[in-house]
């Protein structure tokens, strides 16, 4: 399945894939609403899709509603009220499991600004608005093999890209049909492929 991003929406693409997940997934996506009942509604139609509640310790008290998809991805139905979201559309930030240095390399390798910077925690943005891309900073969870979920960037050049994410601290992986896999400087692999 692929959602196609625009200037300030990520895309995302979805492919099954054969890696065992092990220990808590690295990203996962948070939904926005602007009204409670659009929250309500977000959630009855995930459940009716085969989506189900999951508990990773929130609390009753919290807003949100934590769910996983029929693959067992996670993400949250962020509430209306929620004002780090507001104004970033529906999806409103894919939030990864990162260092502050991985924020850092990601606001480079994009071009885009920082709009938090606290506690070891980052979030980028478009300049142009929209999806916001975060990373919780530590402690971090370890990496255990392969990531089930990645970001991927699509480019004209793939040399060229390479040679400057390389320059900007990713380190070489593979070589991919179309692309190249690189890994971000926590490790994490990520794809870049041609458009």
């Amino acid at each position: 399945m692929l959602v196609p991003g625009d200037p300030t929406q990520v895309g995302l693409r979805c492919l099954t894939s054969d890696t065992e997940q092990v220990g808590r997934r690295r990203l996962h996506l948070h939904l926005t609403s602007t009204r409670l009942e659009e929250q309500q509604r977000t959630v009855e139609s995930a459940l009716r899709l085969g989506g189900r509640h999951i508990d990773v310790g929130q609390s009753l008290d919290d807003a949100f509603v934590v769910l996983a998809d029929p693959g067992g991805n996670e993400l949250c139905v962020i509430e209306p009220q929620n004002r780090f979201l507001a104004g970033t559309g529906r999806l409103g930030e894919v939030t990864c499991d990162g260092s502050r240095r991985v924020g850092l390399f990601w606001r480079d390798a994009l071009g885009w600004p920082l709009v938090w910077d606290e506690n070891e925690e980052t979030a980028i943005q478009s300049p142009l608005g929209g999806t916001k891309v975060s990373w919780g900073g530590p402690p971090l969870d370890p990496k255990h093999g392969r990531n089930r979920q990645r970001l991927d960037l699509v480019t004209a050049d793939v040399e060229a890209e390479v040679a400057r994410l390389l320059a900007l601290g990713a380190t070489l992986r593979a070589d991919l049909v179309g692309g190249v896999e690189l890994a971000d400087p926590d490790g994490n692999e990520f794809g870049v492929r041609a458009d």
